[in-house]
């Protein structure tokens, strides 16, 4: 079928890009397979890093398919371009099925994104990993690649007013060395292989990012190690869990 709506969701996002001027910084995006099945497995700090996630699979020529929340794909106008890109709609209370049609586009050649840790990181540290990504690749039998993407929870993120329109934003994004599930027999260390690579790849972007923050009030952007006044992530945690709390169905 002839990909009719993310083509031009792609023009249009790079045109935008031009106009704020973002500064964006691509690199290891020869490591995505120009064919085949694959996953990309990236951290999470914005509700627009899927935009740049899939942004690093681009000069290969590749069309990510990002699994996303099912309400997403309820929305009025987001949800026929959810469902037109061929994204993943993911139901907490029925997640065998979106595995089952996540494994069956990564063996049909497709390249699958994902976010596992489940949730944005409010530390902007890399948080615990869900298993679902690691079993993905053992099932399709696909290599992993972890993606470092940071500066975009400068523009929107969890607990912070959108900031759409800010200008020559400094934005990287890091795709790693692919993964083979079939070198590590043992799911376990599979896992701990990927937040490994994960963690030293978004420490990378962070400590090498062009910007720093413009004065005391600006610092929220930064992790707590980096002197930043992002949360701890004990805080961040304890904030998750109160927010889990409140909307226990979210």
């Amino acid at each position: 079928m002839p990909e009719l709506v993310y083509p031009p969701v792609i023009a249009a996002a790079k045109t935008m890009f031009r106009l704020l001027d973002l500064k964006i910084t691509i690199e290891g995006a020869h490591h995505v397979p120009r064919s085949g099945g694959a996953v990309l497995a990236s951290n999470h700090v914005s509700y627009l890093d899927f935009i740049f996630a899939g942004l690093g699979a681009n000069p290969s020529g590749r069309l990510v398919r990002f699994m996303a929340k099912q309400s997403v794909f309820a929305d009025r106008i987001g949800g026929p371009l959810m469902r037109g890109m061929k994204h993943i709609p993911v139901d907490r209370q029925a997640g065998a099925a979106s595995f089952r049609a996540a494994v069956d586009a990564l063996k049909r050649g497709e390249v699958v994104g994902v976010f596992p840790e489940g949730t944005i990181s409010r530390s902007f540290t890399v948080k615990e990993l869900k298993s679902g990504t690691v079993r993905m690749a053992r099932s399709a039998k696909v290599p992993v690649l972890p993606v470092a993407v940071w500066g975009t929870q400068r523009l929107w993120t969890k607990g912070r007013p959108r900031t759409l329109t800010r200008r020559h934003t400094p934005i990287t994004i890091l795709v790693g060395e692919p993964i083979n599930p079939a070198d590590f027999p043992d799911p376990n260390v599979l896992a701990a292989e990927l937040t490994t690579r994960l963690s030293a790849l978004v420490d990378r972007a962070q400590r090498d990012y062009p910007d720093t923050p413009a004065g005391p009030d600006d610092t929220w952007w930064q992790p707590a190690h980096l002197g930043g006044s992002a949360p701890t992530p004990e805080e961040a945690a304890a904030l998750d869990a109160a927010a889990e709390q409140r909307t226990p169905s979210a």
